[in-house]
């Protein structure tokens, strides 16, 4: 059985930086495109960024600039450094992963971002 676990959540104040991480853990064939995603209080989950095996990387617009998305395929890990936080960046944010075509959800990691 596979898994995402993420960490690195928390709280920071506006202007501040965190840094989440995902893992992928058990019999892992194949790991393909990660991403996060974010779903604030009372809204559907949207997507932050993407990032291939190749290390190619799609952002959201309102992360532009302020985020980066990485991974180490050694570690079956990807990373995402969030810079310049804001208040409304404030969310439970999820890691998502194609492994052994299949995808994958972490449990979550909650971010508040305090003004």
């Amino acid at each position: 059985q596979v898994h995402l676990v993420e960490s690195g959540g928390g709280l920071v104040q506006a202007g501040g930086s965190l840094t989440l991480s995902c893992a992928a853990s058990g019999s892992i064939f194949s790991l393909n495109t990660m991403a996060w995603y974010l779903q604030a209080p009372g809204k559907q989950r949207e997507l932050v960024a993407t990032i291939t095996r190749g290390g190619r990387t799609n952002y959201a617009d309102s992360v532009k600039g302020r985020f980066t998305i990485s991974r180490d395929n050694a570690k079956n890990t990807v990373y995402l450094q969030m810079n310049s936080l804001r208040p409304e960046d404030t969310a439970v944010y999820y890691c998502n992963a194609q492994i052994n075509s299949r995808e994958l959800w972490g449990q979550g990691t909650l971010v508040t971002v305090s003004s």
